[in-house]
């Protein structure tokens, strides 16, 4: 299986502060590949180098075979690269199909004037970016949500929102960032198995930041640990939760 995304000796430092440097990994067309690590290991730094938030000082980053460092971060959508956050960026007064919508608009050829009209093929295209945003809502299970303002909902379904934005802009890789945050440990669960549904369903190549040990044990193909911004571990699961350096920077500390 060829390697969809690809990352070498990528370095990131602000001043003298260094979040990480020399990262190196490659994740494969189709894998969920996590990234973990203790607090202030570098992982949100790096992740916002992945998805062109932040300008490494050094390394190079492809997605097949594409340098996306000499893409403009605005046209990361185009190329096929979709991002969650941790901390939510919905449009709280418009409503969760709405939401949804705005992940299609990089695909919308229309212009103004024949969107404005409304006819023809204009019409057709807002047929089908509608039935691909309902789509995406059934799949996360919050169809019967379409209409409802994003205000109105908790935090938990606020999550599957986002995430089905993200997946209905149709990306290659989707990106992430601590899907079950702040989440109640009840619907961690049910959170897991709409992400593991979405990657049966698509078989997009999914990175992901995560805290919850559980849900990254049981979703990952393969998981990187950081730790003091380098990467001390790179495995399976089960090897990861096996090798002494990571028991000792990340899972003892999390089990003391």
């Amino acid at each position: 299986m060829s390697a969809t995304f690809e990352a070498e000796n990528l370095s990131l430092a602000f001043g003298k502060v260094v979040p990480f440097e020399g990262v190196s990994f490659s994740v494969d067309a189709g894998e969920i590949f996590a990234i973990i690590g203790p607090n202030g290991a570098g992982k949100t730094s790096l992740f916002n180098t992945l998805s062109r938030v932040y300008q490494p000082q050094t390394g190079t980053l492809r997605l097949e075979g594409r340098d996306l460092l000499r893409s403009r971060p605005r046209d990361l959508a185009a190329l096929g690269v979709a991002r969650t956050f941790q901390n939510l960026s919905l449009f709280a007064h418009m409503s969760v199909l709405e939401n949804v919508l705005v992940g299609r608009h990089h695909l919308m050829r229309s212009g103004p004037l024949a969107a404005g009209a409304w006819f023809g093929r204009t019409r057709r295209e807002e047929r089908e970016h509608g039935f691909k945003a309902q789509e995406a809502l059934e799949l996360l299970r919050i169809a019967d949500l379409a209409d409802t303002p994003v205000s109105a909902l908790p935090y938990g379904q606020q999550k599957r929102v986002e995430l089905a934005r993200a997946i209905t802009m149709e990306p290659s890789v989707l990106l992430l960032d601590e899907p079950v945050a702040g989440v109640a440990s009840q619907e961690r669960a049910a959170m897991a198995q709409v992400i593991r549904d979405v990657h049966r369903s698509s078989g997009v190549t999914i990175l992901l930041v995560e805290h919850d040990m559980n849900m990254v044990m049981s979703a990952a193909d393969r998981v990187m640990v950081l730790d003091f911004g380098k990467v001390i571990a790179l495995g399976t699961p089960p090897e990861i939760q096996a090798d002494p350096a990571v028991v000792n920077a990340y899972l003892g500390k999390a089990a003391s």
